[in-house]
């Protein structure tokens, strides 16, 4: 009896000490990207040119951080994304409310194959439709302007089957007293939804902000000028900005980068409680 305790014992703690190996060497593979870009930004050019690199700077170099904004307008860059990332965030929150309301709560002919082609969407690449959409914002004179940024970006199909996921969950009970007290559907929705639905749409939010943030191929497509490019586009460009050096800067690409990921870390650390809360009520009924 001792000895089978004892094996066991022994099975426990061969099994423990492998998920912890296993669980150090996923977590080193994941962030060891994140730890390059950050020491990176820190070397100086001919340190990054090294044959065998180096994985601790020899000095720090704080100059690589104002060197990315003399280079490109880093600044205007930096408000353009801002701009850009919390129009699509308001605009894309209140459509997904309101189609989500009417697909969860709605009584109409058709909503079950209407929310379909909604999730149908999901399957369409934005390489597909973005001939079409380009033709649009041209007719209306919208190419290099925020409107061009942010209005094809209003609707998520995802954003409408994670907030309908959330409504269908919620006591219809509520909204029949709401509605006794004479409550409209933008009352319902805004004051009594929204509030309990909150971890969803705050999930919602930030999943938005980030994809938006990271945008590359959109707003490459629908801007002209440095008066609207966006960080991912401007990083981009250094590679050309730099007097052509075959080389590159890659410790000021790095710095760039560093800079342009700090928002959407800080966004998704505070936010992240709401994300899990969310995402374990998001099966589909």
């Amino acid at each position: 009896m001792r000895d089978s305790r004892m094996a066991g014992e022994k099975q426990h703690r061969l099994r423990f000490t492998l998920r912890t190996m296993l669980g150090v060497a996923v977590t080193v593979l994941i962030f060891f990207p994140i730890y390059w870009l950050l020491i990176s930004s820190f070397k100086t050019q001919a340190e990054m040119r090294l044959a065998v690199p180096t994985l601790w700077p020899k000095s720090f170099h704080w100059s690589n951080y104002a060197e990315a904004f003399r280079v490109i307008p880093y600044a205007r860059f930096f408000m353009n994304t801002l701009v850009m990332s919390v129009g699509i965030v308001i605009l894309q929150l209140n459509v997904a409310l309101m189609a989500a309301f009417a697909f969860a709560k709605g009584r109409f002919w058709g909503k079950e194959v209407l929310f379909f082609l909604v999730l149908a969407a999901l399957i369409v690449p934005d390489q597909v439709t973005f001939v079409p959409v380009y033709v649009m914002m041209s007719k209306v004179h919208w190419l290099d302007t925020f409107w061009a940024l942010i209005v094809p970006s209003g609707a998520s199909a995802y954003g409408i089957f994670l907030l309908r996921q959330a409504f269908k969950s919620l006591n219809n009970d509520v909204l029949e007293a709401a509605r006794v007290d004479g409550a409209g559907r933008f009352t319902i929705l805004y004051r009594i939804l929204l509030p309990m639905a909150k971890p969803t749409v705050v999930t919602l939010g930030v999943l938005t902000f980030i994809s938006s943030w990271n945008s590359y191929f959109w707003p490459l497509i629908m801007t002209n000028t440095n008066n609207m490019r966006v960080l991912s586009v401007g990083i981009a460009m250094l590679r050309d900005s730099i007097a052509g050096d075959e080389a590159m800067y890659f410790h000021i690409i790095m710095a760039a980068s560093v800079m342009a990921i700090i928002p959407i870390v800080l966004v998704f650390t505070i936010m992240q409680k709401h994300i899990v809360s969310a995402m374990a009520n998001s099966t589909f009924k």
